[in-house]
């Protein structure tokens, strides 16, 4: 079964529901968001008669703003504790300890972040909120000067981004303050199968623009990051089903490998692949629907896949605002001028700058002999695409 949520449905995902058939639960939200696209939903009551029976053994929510939809209908699942377990970042860092014995972390109530003494902290530190989405009230203090200006600047941050998402996808009440973990970052769409070993559908690699940039800007994959990374987080990820036990579920995990190979988690977000349907670029560079091997329990064939795919990076940009610059600052977007700065733009996906503080996403393709390209967007402005009133 499907849950829908804001912010956003690509077409990818409906064409799925359509050629698949994958049950879409009925509300409010689900209605809104396939308008006009003649999918058919299911009485809410019916889908969740046809979990409790069995009949649909797989739920995924495109966001996770449909996680208090399933904490409210699905507590028999056993889903809700599961979500909390991960989606808290606190309880997730309690369960997997003994995976990273050493590593530093704090929940501090938002209220009393100022009452912190940063002398006292193994800088340099991250502090988010314990329950958070993307990158949205992530700061990073290396001194303990930039300490007070991270909590100022958070104190200023909350009004503006509160009413973004709900409570359960981004919570400000309380923050976690952890040791900045050095290494390389992945991105990694995951699910566990019906006997609890999981299915690993994309890697991408998290690429900065230095050592201060906590921005989503840039995610990148390859036949080569397939290979390398495979057989050592499919050891990984099955340490931790085995913890969690976990059973046909999906997650999305972002985590950090240290130059020893220790594999520290940043967060892991359960009941989804990436967001704001990213995870579509599987498809693109893999010819892979994450979607339905998920709810249909399928598994890539990578040898055949990857051997078909040699010598090309696949990317996706966030085209985000500047800083300074809200969504009522613009006027327009020059789209055609973001897209040409690639030499192969595979999809466009305009969002609404109103609403959040970005204005696309877009998927590329390139020649692994020409990743400057994607070098420059990653230090490019933005503002360049952008006509400010």
């Amino acid at each position: 079964m499907i849950l829908l949520e804001k912010p956003y449905v690509s077409e990818f995902l409906k064409d799925s529901i359509r050629q698949h058939g994958h049950c879409v639960c009925d509300t409010p939200r689900a209605q809104q968001m396939l308008a006009g696209s003649g999918i058919e939903t299911v009485d809410a009551q019916e889908c969740i008669r046809r979990i409790r029976d069995g009949e649909l053994p797989r739920v995924y929510c495109n966001s996770e703003n449909a996680i208090d939809w399933v904490a409210e209908h699905l507590a028999f699942t056993g889903l809700p504790e599961k979500i909390a377990m991960f989606k808290n970042k606190a309880r997730c860092r309690d369960l997997l300890r003994g995976e990273n014995p050493d590593f530093f972390y704090r929940a501090v109530p938002f209220d009393e972040l100022g009452a912190v003494n940063p002398t006292e902290l193994p800088l340099p530190v991250i502090v988010k909120p314990a329950v958070g989405f993307y990158s949205l009230g992530v700061h990073k203090a290396e001194t303990p000067e930039e300490w007070h200006e991270a909590v100022a600047a958070i104190r200023a941050e909350v009004d503006d981004i509160r009413s973004m998402y709900p409570l359960q996808v981004l919570d400000l009440s309380e923050f976690i303050i952890e040791e900045v973990i050095e290494g390389e970052e992945y991105a990694v769409d995951v699910y566990f199968d019906d006997a609890g070993d999981p299915v690993i559908l994309d890697i991408l690699h998290h690429v900065f623009s230095s050592g201060k940039d906590v921005s989503d800007r840039l995610y990148v994959t390859s036949a080569d990051i397939m290979r390398q990374w495979l057989p050592i987080l499919e050891k990984w990820f099955g340490r931790i089903g085995s913890l969690a036990g976990l059973r046909n579920f999906p997650m999305h995990a972002e985590l950090r490998v240290r130059e020893d190979g220790e594999i520290v988690p940043i967060e892991i977000n359960p009941m989804r692949f990436a967001g704001w349907c990213v995870t579509d670029i599987a498809s693109h560079a893999w010819g892979i629907d994450t979607y339905d091997f998920y709810l249909s329990g399928k598994r890539p064939d990578w040898k055949s896949i990857l051997a078909e795919r040699e010598g090309y990076v696949w990317a996706n940009i966030i085209g985000d605002l500047p800083a300074g610059v809200k969504g009522e600052d613009v006027l327009d977007v020059d789209y055609e001028a973001f897209a040409g700065r690639f030499e192969e733009p595979l999809e466009l996906r305009p969002i609404n700058w109103l609403e959040y503080p970005l204005f696309a996403f877009i998927h590329v393709r390139t020649r692994a002999d020409n990743v400057a390209e994607l070098d420059a967007i990653l230090h490019a402005d933005m503002g360049e695409f952008l006509t400010l009133r």
